[in-house]
């Protein structure tokens, strides 16, 4: 293997273990097949807050995704939504400084804690974005 071949090689091995580790990445992985094993029930908790900041993302498969910055009166809390598509579709729209209310499951994602949300209530507006176990609504739209 030449220098210039081993080189590109580990750049692509680089920029793969990198992108792998990326929370935005690592949940888009697991929550659009079956119920994402990363939402536990068990860690569960409702806060209210105040959005700092709006993020979208690109996962694994090509779906743009909406993250959340909140702050809380205890914590500032990243928190994955879900599809932007899915919120669309839904009329529900979240922009920095609207004051929500979240449901969801605080979970460790490569290290970072992340809050995967179940339900938000944005005044008198509430978007369900997965049931009691956790299973994405949104990937059984199909189904019903």
């Amino acid at each position: 293997m030449s220098k210039h071949t081993l080189a590109k090689a580990l750049i692509v091995a680089v920029v793969m273990a990198g992108t792998a580790s990326m929370p935005g990445f690592a949940q888009g992985r697991s929550g659009s097949g079956g119920a994402s094993p990363m939402y536990n029930p068990a860690t569960e908790v409702t806060v209210q807050g105040t959005i700092q900041e709006v993020k979208q993302f690109t996962g694994p498969r090509g779906t743009i995704g909406t993250d959340l910055v909140l702050k809380t009166e205890k914590e500032t809390l990243d928190v994955r939504l879900g599809p932007a598509a899915f919120l669309t579709q839904n009329k529900f729209e979240v922009a920095k400084g609207d004051q929500i209310q979240l449901t969801g499951s605080k979970v460790q994602i490569n290290g970072a804690e992340i809050l995967l949300a179940r339900e938000v209530k944005k005044g008198e507006q509430t978007l369900t974005l997965r049931d009691a176990q956790g299973f994405p609504v949104w990937s059984r739209r199909g189904q019903r």
